[in-house]
């Protein structure tokens, strides 16, 4: 068995890793979790010859620094327009090369986005929780945020040559301040000008933001007898209002229930470009029908289905 070992040099605020989430495990009360991004994550893992979900490193704007110690591994990096120095080669991510011993990478913000993902080819040492590696930020369950002076170990680690080259960003990866939602399912729990504050409105993606949610700045939604709702479940992408009239966009650590009133929900087919965004970006909402919703997600899936298997049989 190969092992490749890389210590950690610089660490940012939520880098952590993640797999591609725990899926049916709401009724639970744990959310799914998983990469912020789905398609950035899965493109880096398929670009090495990984499985789609299989764990990676989510890397925030504050940045990753690796240098490598033992063993060597081919990589990819994908997600934003983050910038990489590799060896002392500066560029742009989207992109799949090998890190030897000796060797550092450093993964830094660059010119737009939130979250990029750092693929190693091999299996990444990390904790299990309920079957998955994906980190619960809230709780620190499962693989965990990286630290400074920590190490990341890839087991069966790969060298693989023919998969080393750049892969465009696709356009369906990259942010837009346009979200479509289906209105629901408790916008009659607000005033009737709410719903068209929302759709009419031009909302700001505030500093309050991490992998739970972010709150937006905008037009105040007015709610009516919300707060005397029960609690119930809650999806990525659920836009609640609070007693305040603040509403907030949930994301892939939400909680699993909730009593706030919820007055639309973002189509997951759109989720990943929304949180490619940074704070203080602009944001608007486009009502579609539910059935218009489904079209578009298949739309969507048949595209990147496409896109990723490309990705997967370069070699």
């Amino acid at each position: 068995m190969t092992t490749t070992r890389l210590r950690i040099t610089h660490a940012g605020p939520h880098v952590s890793y993640q797999d591609g989430g725990r899926h049916g495990m709401l009724r639970f009360g744990v959310p799914e979790s998983g990469p912020m991004d789905c398609t950035a994550h899965a493109a880096a893992n398929l670009a090495v010859g990984n499985p789609a979900g299989a764990t990676a490193i989510e890397v925030s704007p504050a940045g990753l620094a690796v240098e490598c110690v033992e063993g060597q591994v081919t990589f990819a990096v994908a997600g934003g327009g983050f910038l990489m120095d590799h060896a002392g080669t500066r560029g742009g991510v989207w992109e799949t090369r090998t890190l030897r011993a000796g060797e550092t990478l450093r993964i830094m913000r660059g010119h737009w986005g939130s979250w990029t993902y750092l693929a190693l080819a091999g299996r990444v040492r990390a904790t299990e929780w309920l079957g998955h590696t994906a980190t619960l930020a809230t709780s620190g369950f499962g693989g965990g945020l990286l630290a400074t002076d920590g190490e990341i170990v890839v087991e069966d680690s790969r060298v693989e040559p023919a998969r080393e080259r750049s892969f465009p960003c696709p356009v369906f990866a990259r942010p837009k301040a346009q979200a479509r939602v289906v209105v629901g399912p408790q916008d009659h729990r607000l005033e009737p000008e709410a719903l068209s504050a929302l759709l009419d409105g031009v909302h700001v993606l505030s500093d309050s933001y991490d992998r739970m949610g972010v709150r937006l700045r905008g037009p105040a939604l007015a709610i009516r007898d919300a707060l005397s709702i029960p609690s119930e479940p809650i999806v990525a992408g659920s836009i609640q209002v609070a007693g305040d009239g603040v509403a907030t966009l949930l994301l892939r650590d939400h909680q699993t229930t909730g009593g706030y009133p919820k007055i639309a929900t973002v189509l997951a087919s759109d989720l990943d470009q929304i949180v490619q965004l940074r704070p203080r970006a602009r944001i608007v909402f486009k009502a579609v029908t539910p059935a218009r919703a489904v079209e578009i997600a298949r739309q969507q899936a048949r595209t990147k289905a496409m896109w990723l298997d490309t990705l997967a049989h370069h070699a």
